[in-house]
């Protein structure tokens, strides 16, 4: 698996999510089965089937958080920057074309949520945006097209 950046913040909500699945949904899964299996016949159970595939789903999901925390690398963020544009800077730029401006925070993918303004730094405008200057203009190529936005602001 690769090796995954995200901030301390970002990784302590995986663990938390880890222990929780952990705690809770995994005892809740087994009394499921288990009453499940109370009921008679397991050949023709649906609640037993049900409850297995629910099982199997959450020990996926347990696995998959412990390898992308197994992965993690903290960001120190006492070390960023806003000459250029970098991973968790808060960037605010303007469609040329339809002279809108927005404002995102460039967040590794594992954090990325777009009602919070906070674009994976996997996307093709963060990436477009990377390594540039405040007043630079950058063409990037979106589903869309090729848009050109102008770098008004970067922030922590």
């Amino acid at each position: 698996m690769a090796i995954t950046y995200m901030t301390k913040e970002g990784y302590d909500r995986k663990m938390e999510e880890i222990t929780y699945l952990e705690t809770v949904k995994r005892p809740e899964i087994s009394r499921a089965i288990a009453e499940a299996r109370d009921k008679g016949d397991l050949s023709e159970n649906a609640e037993y089937d049900a409850a297995k595939e629910a099982q199997g789903l959450l020990e996926m999901k347990i696995s998959q958080l412990k390898d992308l925390v197994a992965n993690a690398r903290i960001i120190d963020e006492s070390k960023l920057t806003t000459d250029e544009v970098q991973m968790l800077n808060k960037v605010k730029i303007r469609n040329l074309s339809t002279n809108s401006t927005v404002e995102y925070t460039i967040v590794a993918d594992s954090e990325a949520n777009l009602r919070e303004k906070k674009i994976a730094i996997s996307t093709p405008i963060a990436r477009g945006l990377l390594g540039h200057k405040v007043g630079e203009v950058v063409e990037i190529t979106i589903p869309a097209g090729k848009v050109k936005f102008e770098i008004l602001e970067i922030s922590l």
